[in-house]
């Protein structure tokens, strides 16, 4: 299926950004090539997800297990071009799953594990998909029973449980045969991931094999992924971070891909210990907790790991620095979205910490060279959100707009949705407000200011919650802390804060206030002036603080 503009295809093919690499191309090339080395593993407590046995897989045993899935779809009745929504957790299945959708020409839609009806109802409205893999059971949810209740709607859909035994059962010798006699192009769909919603309902996000093979070059460039690399992914396989950060680069280089699910630190740093992980991701949240607490990592535990990516939310220059001075690990600093838009602030790259944590490298921005693959297939530029003019002045603030190969086609069933979503440029608008950082050197970084529906404006005046959050990091007496606005009169909006306090003392807003000024000399007017105590932050599926919900969680307080 192609969705991507012909022309757009032939650009990109003429600029050399994509070279006809299909991800199957890319898997069986380096499957070959593996032989029996082993190749993907299991979360060990896999039989506490779905009652199977974890497994460890070689090359060999997961191209031969990926003919066998391909072969049992066929059967099935799919055909090229069919689409195939996933709800399976972090396991070897549903990375097979993947890799014989590619073979065959299908696309998959993959959904976290949380939704339920509400969501997967609108999902596959949305697709129409001809089969939906996911597991009997999960985290004491009847999946079963839930995709029986889907299924009566859609008489077209097949609901597959238990694909791995499935896949035993069929004849892969069909999967060749078919697969000479439909060939799939790489500038076709892979994927359609789902936004994450925090502002409305998720759109659809397509990308092709195309998109997916670039990425996991410039993936693997940034942060300093070599060949033979032990990757854990604590991340759901159904974005570009897991996908496009893990998946595909582990395609690209071999080594070894851990899985893991649901996020667990015990076993999450047991799996970086057993395994030998040279890389993997987390979230600021957790890497924070993990600086703060010493002793929840045994010495030498984690002596293996080279490099961590972490985003989602902003970094702070604390945590950068103390996972390299503590532990000798760089952490990546990674702006990205399923549409395609990315930037890394990598040690190459960056290597002075407070820099790292704070801004960006402007890849691809007219009139800034930066060395490397990544600069050279993207364009960059930032743009007045009333007027669309280039910003080229240090400190105002603009909309992020981003061109290239890795940026998407347009979002599912949505012309609407995809015309709003791209300037006259071509260039894809992000909704994510950034600021060139200064003059001299800093000119050649952007900053990250926030989601444009998330400014605070307190009397005229912008406020970034991002910024104020990133100052936030490090406070003892906080586990987390985040901010959003607050209407008022006089002013319109005024700061607020929900904070997770560490331990039994809550700390009271005049220590705050006076913590982030003492450390920060932050100015006064961002200073926070209601606070409200929390359990915990809302988050969504990725992780990510969702300011809607926190709002009225935070109003609902006061």
């Amino acid at each position: 299926m192609f969705l991507t503009p012909h022309d757009r295809v032939a650009d990109h093919v003429a600029r050399g950004w994509w070279d006809g690499t299909t991800v199957d191309t890319l898997f069986q090339r380096t499957a070959r090539a593996g032989g029996d080395a082993i190749a993907l593993i299991d979360p060990p407590n896999r039989v506490s997800l779905d009652g199977a046995t974890p497994e460890r897989l070689g090359w060999t045993a997961v191209a031969d297990r990926v003919e066998r899935t391909a072969a049992a779809l066929l059967a099935l009745g799919l055909v090229k071009d069919d689409i195939v929504a996933v709800q399976l957790p972090n396991t070897v299945d549903a990375m097979i799953v993947l890799l014989a959708a590619a073979r065959l020409g299908l696309i998959v839609t993959p959904v976290v594990m949380q939704y339920r009806e509400h969501e997967l109802g609108y999902i596959l409205a949305q697709t129409t998909p001809r089969a939906f893999v996911t597991v009997a059971t999960f985290a004491g949810h009847d999946h079963a029973a839930m995709a029986a209740r889907l299924a009566a709607d859609m008489p077209d859909m097949r609901v597959v449980i238990g694909i791995a035994a499935l896949a035993a059962a069929a004849d892969p010798a069909t999967v060749a045969l078919y697969v000479a006699a439909n060939p799939t192009d790489a500038a076709e769909v892979l994927t359609i991931c789902w936004t994450s919603g925090t502002e409305s309902r998720p759109k659809g996000v397509p990308r092709d094999h195309n998109h997916w093979v670039l990425n996991a070059r410039v993936v693997a460039e940034a942060t300093g992924m070599i060949a033979g690399d032990v990757l854990l992914n604590p991340f759901p396989l159904v974005n570009i971070g897991s996908i496009g950060g893990l998946v595909l680069p582990w395609l690209l280089l071999g080594g070894r891909l851990v899985l893991h699910h649901p996020f667990d630190l015990g076993i999450f740093l047991g799996q970086i210990a057993a395994e030998g992980v040279t890389y993997t991701i987390a979230p600021p949240a957790v890497l924070t907790a993990l600086l703060a607490q010493p002793g929840l990592i045994t010495p030498g535990a984690i002596a293996s790991l080279r490099a961590i990516g972490s985003g989602s939310a902003p970094l702070s220059p604390w945590l950068i620095d103390g996972w390299l001075t503590q532990h000798n690990i760089q952490v990546c600093n990674i702006f990205g979205s399923n549409e395609g838009a990315s930037l890394f602030s990598s040690h190459v790259a960056v290597p002075d910490t407070t820099e790292r944590a704070r801004y960006f490298p402007r890849y691809g921005a007219k009139g800034v060279d930066w060395p490397g693959l990544t600069p050279s297939v993207m364009r960059t530029r930032l743009a007045d959100p009333v007027t669309g003019a280039t910003i080229t002045t240090p400190g105002q603030a603009g909309e992020l707009r981003i061109g290239g190969g890795n940026v998407f086609g347009g979002y599912w069933r949505a012309p609407e949705l995809t015309a709003a979503a791209f300037d006259e440029h071509g260039d894809f608008r992000t909704g994510d407000l950034f600021e060139i950082a200064g003059d001299g050197p800093l000119a050649r970084f952007y900053r990250f200011v926030g989601r444009s529906k998330e400014i605070i404006v307190r009397g005229g005046v912008n406020i970034s919650p991002a910024e104020l959050d990133d100052l936030l990091v490090g406070m003892p007496l906080l586990t987390e802390a985040a901010t959003v606005g607050i209407p008022d009169d006089r002013l319109g909006e005024r700061v607020a804060v929900a904070v997770v306090p560490r331990g039994n003392k809550v700390p009271g807003l005049d220590e705050i206030v006076a913590w982030m000024g003492r450390t920060h000399d932050v100015a006064v007017f961002k200073r926070p002036e209601r606070i409200v105590t929390v359990d915990r932050l809302p988050r969504n599926a990725m992780n990510k603080v969702v300011r809607s919900d926190l709002r009225a969680l935070v109003l609902a307080r006061l």
